[in-house]
């Protein structure tokens, strides 16, 4: 399995920092490409859409100074997040912006992006698809994207059911480009496992909301410490596409997050956090459920170096166990 070229070198960690509506923004997404993984953002994050040039251009900017500064390091690349579907009126505008700074990673959510694949490949850029099945996923191959987001169960957000070994299994058996996995990873042994499985990147987020630089209020924070598994409702309610969601916020909220209605698909918004009435990702807050693995609340630097000292330490383990059967 072949990584990307425009990664090559430029990683501490096999990790993405997936995009987040509202937690994402250039503070998040700079900590983690300093840090070595590829920090995102979703582009509807930046509102008014004229906000979007000026991210972009602080993001570039930040990262190539810091690069100069610090040759010795690696420094990862950013992503975009455009949810291509018809409620997204800014598509368009968008991508013109996200082609103008040649943005290296783009990764498109719900349809095939034929139309966003064309544009990021007139530069030399690169397509990630997020999908949660295997419909999906050839699907979006047909469309030419260079790389696969496998949702599976126990993301935050909109998630999928399917087990990670089910779906990447499946997938490997037609498709050897980067597959990037998503599903209850905090911890850099985590990354190895699914690296072991098959995948060529974590995709992380959760775990990035219960940092400093997130754009998240301390409460959200907070509330990710204080949870376990057992606090993560799966619901359409909010937005018209099942996720992951707290119990607590959903009961601050003034809804019982045992006896949630299905969504009502007319009001379905994937941009704009739902309707007025429920509040989603502004209100009633997004999380997987890896939750019981977060104690605290670090920088990204610090969060990043602890990964990867787990992620090393797994593999010297596993390294020196394979070596022992071998020398019996």
């Amino acid at each position: 399995m072949a990584l990307p070229a425009v990664v090559k070198g430029r990683l501490s960690l096999p990790v993405i920092g997936s995009p987040m509506f509202i937690v994402s923004g250039p503070e998040l997404v700079i900590a983690q490409c300093k840090a070595g993984i590829v920090g995102s953002f979703p582009a509807l994050n930046a509102r008014p859409a004229e906000l979007l040039e000026e991210w972009l251009k602080r993001i570039t900017t930040e990262l190539d100074d810091y690069r100069a500064k610090h040759p010795e390091k690696p420094v990862a690349p950013f992503a975009v997040n455009q949810i291509v579907h018809h409620s997204n009126d800014r598509l368009m505008h968008d991508m013109e912006v996200c082609v103008k700074y040649k943005v290296p990673i783009v990764i498109t959510s719900l349809r095939a992006p034929n139309e966003v694949v064309q544009a990021v490949h007139s530069y030399g850029g690169i397509v990630l698809h997020d999908v949660i099945n295997i419909r999906h996923a050839k699907k979006a191959l047909e469309a030419g994207v260079d790389g696969l987001i496998l949702v599976c169960a126990g993301a935050g957000g909109h998630a999928g059911t399917l087990s990670p070994f089910a779906l990447v299994s499946e997938i490997r058996e037609f498709f050897d480009g980067p597959i990037a996995l998503s599903g209850s990873i905090t911890r850099g042994n985590q990354v190895l496992a699914a690296q072991a499985m098959g995948a060529d990147f974590a995709y992380i987020g959760t775990r990035f909301i219960a940092t400093q630089e997130a754009n998240a209020v301390p409460e959200y924070k907070q509330m990710l410490v204080d949870t376990a598994a057992n606090d993560i409702v799966y619901s359409s309610l909010f937005t018209g596409v099942h996720g992951n969601y707290l119990k607590p916020s959903i009961a601050q909220a003034g809804l019982d997050p045992d006896n949630l209605p299905e969504a009502d698909k007319s009001t379905m918004s994937f941009g704009s956090g739902g309707s007025s009435k429920s509040k989603a990702w502004r209100d009633i807050w997004g999380a997987g459920q890896g939750v019981g693995s977060i104690h605290d609340v670090p920088t990204v630097a610090d969060l990043v170096a602890r990964m990867k000292r787990e992620y090393d330490a797994a593999r010297a383990e596993l390294l020196g166990s394979a070596a022992a059967q071998a020398a019996e």
